[in-house]
């Protein structure tokens, strides 16, 4: 079943209708755009500006179009962006904003309207792609104007069963997904479509390369005898977002068992019934004490992985479930859990608990480890884009990775705030508000 037939199983017979419609368009879009000329970029654009914290993103004409700088750049004309939490926590929190005014907006899918002459041989003028934006300090590549720079090895080409809005809903979530499970976790992806083996492939590069503040996450936080290995137990909390779905549908793609740890009255029947994001175990997030219990119940001590996506509350949470392996000898499991302590023998196996917004505010217990995602490593180190967005190619070429549901779709840079915030009102759950450009 192709990857937009499953997407559109989900719709209502009006979405339905008007997403089929969408994609007949965009097909003929492809055709129309190979028989016409390129028009080259204009030198001033549309943006969105950030002034200051805790105000509203100001519509801004008549702004400098972004200039390639070196030879691994693409200039993308926007048509869909992703709304991502961060663009509205961000100015609320006064966090993450390296100057003002500010561009905002992770990720983006559109047309290549420039390139650099020496630019990988994988991407052409008028290719259809996504553009994801980890590298928030370069205002060029933020996805929130209507020009967007990009690195060629931070972008993917889409394949033609899928729409500008579809490919803009799934980026940074791969991403993050990815890093989680290849890097913190150890996972290798090399039996899924020829998928990275990113333990070995960081391994291979001179550590001079890696920023000093992710080495230590990089190269030394994951022995190798510990790596997840398929049959392994994973448990996401907070497994109805965007960054949980990919990290359930790469996770289950390489062979780990899944736990989701969600509100199962809004997501428990869309996650049961998606053949892509259906778990083994399906746990309900609103007693998270009860939720630890069944979980421990159910695994028995097997759960040494867990990625949480909402926060250190429920971080901690997750901490209370996951299981060393000297721990996993306990059979009686009315027994309280005693503090785990350091494996004497090398051939035990620590916990990981990896955080994609926050950890425990308590040190990590003997015999776990706590994890941040290196996010950086996408776009600071070419040869991590490069086998991370040509997997995504053909992971969605083959339709074995299938792009979250579209909530709902506004239209134009004006309407961004209204979208942030429909999102700060929490009326963007399970899915992805997008922005047609």
């Amino acid at each position: 079943m192709s990857t937009g037939t499953s997407f559109l199983r989900k719709m209502s017979l009006h979405k339905f209708r008007k997403s089929i419609s969408s994609s007949k368009l965009d097909a003929e879009t492809v055709v129309s755009q190979q028989e016409e000329p390129l028009t080259p970029p204009p030198e001033t654009q549309n943006v969105l500006l950030l002034h200051a914290a805790r105000q509203p993103y100001e519509y801004t004409e008549n702004y400098p179009v972004p200039k390639l700088e070196n030879d691994h750049e693409v200039l993308v004309r926007a048509q869909a962006i992703g709304l991502n939490p961060i663009d509205w926590k961000a100015p609320d929190f006064n966090f993450a904003i390296p100057e003002l005014p500010y561009i905002s907006g992770r990720e983006l899918s559109g047309e290549i309207v420039q390139l650099s002459p020496t630019i990988s041989p994988r991407l052409k003028l008028k290719d259809r792609v996504l553009a994801i934006s980890t590298d928030y300090r370069d205002l060029r590549k933020a996805a929130y104007q209507e020009y967007v720079v990009a690195f060629d090895y931070n972008t993917v080409r889409l394949p033609p069963n899928l729409t500008h809005e579809e490919g803009s809903t799934l980026g940074v979530a791969f991403v993050a997904a990815a890093l989680a499970l290849g890097v913190c976790a150890g996972l290798d992806f090399s039996s899924v479509l020829d998928g990275p083996d990113l333990f070995s492939l960081i391994r291979n590069i001179s550590p001079s390369q890696i920023a000093d503040d992710i080495r230590q996450e990089c190269l030394d936080s994951i022995r190798p005898h510990e790596r997840a290995q398929p049959g392994d137990w994973l448990a996401v909390w907070g497994g109805s977002s965007t960054s949980a779905n990919l990290t359930i549908q790469l996770a289950k793609l390489a062979g780990l068992k899944t736990v989701a740890v969600v509100d199962k009255a809004k997501h428990g029947l869309r996650l049961a019934n998606h053949h892509a994001i259906r778990t083994d175990l399906l746990v309900d997030s609103h007693d998270p004490a009860r939720a630890v219990e069944i979980i421990r119940a159910n695994l028995k001590g097997k759960l040494r992985f867990g990625i949480d996506v909402r926060g250190r509350e429920s971080a901690t949470s997750l901490l209370q479930a996951l299981s060393p392996d000297n721990l996993g000898s306990v059979t009686d499991k009315d027994a309280p859990p005693s503090p785990p302590s350091t494996p004497k023998d090398s051939t035990l196996l620590s916990a990981h608990l990896i955080g994609l917004t926050g950890l425990p505010k308590q040190a990590a217990p003997e015999g776990t480890l706590f994890h941040t995602v290196p996010i950086k490593l996408f776009h600071e180190v070419p040869e991590v884009g490069e086998a991370l967005v040509g997997w995504l190619e053909r992971l969605l070429a083959a339709g074995l990775v299938q792009p979250p549901e579209i909530i709902d779709v506004e239209d134009g840079l004006r309407s961004i705030n209204k979208g942030l915030n429909r999102m700060r009102k929490g009326e963007i759950s399970g899915g992805k508000l997008v922005v047609r450009v």
